[in-house]
């Protein structure tokens, strides 16, 4: 199992989340982040003066994964979230050791 973490652009969320779905997954979570890389922000002009926005709003993604599918979904996120500009996001992967459903006690990838 794999936990795949992506960060994209917040307007990109939707198109994100129905390409996941299409291909199996179903449980995700989000949160809404700030924070930078290679964009470096940007600056901004309020009642005339200018002031630089340092960290800029993303969003986070977090899914479980089986390792069968990893690979789709790397490639339907990579797809979605992509505008081809700076500042598109990121995509981690990270093994998960181990999966337990607390309702029900399930492990592994019954869990997911």
């Amino acid at each position: 199992m794999k936990l795949i973490t992506a960060i994209i652009k917040p307007f990109k969320l939707d198109d994100v989340r129905e390409a996941l779905s299409d291909i199996g997954i179903k449980g995700l979570t989000v949160t809404e982040v700030k924070g930078f890389g290679r964009q470096k922000g940007h600056t901004e002009l309020y009642r005339g003066a200018e002031y630089v926005v340092d960290f800029l709003p993303k969003i986070k993604l977090e899914a479980a994964v089986s390792t069968d599918v990893l690979d789709q979904a790397i490639e339907v996120i990579t797809n979605a979230a992509n505008t081809g500009k700076i500042g598109d996001g990121k995509i981690f992967v990270t093994t998960i050791e181990q999966t337990i459903r607390i309702r029900t006690g399930e492990t592994g990838t019954d869990a997911l």
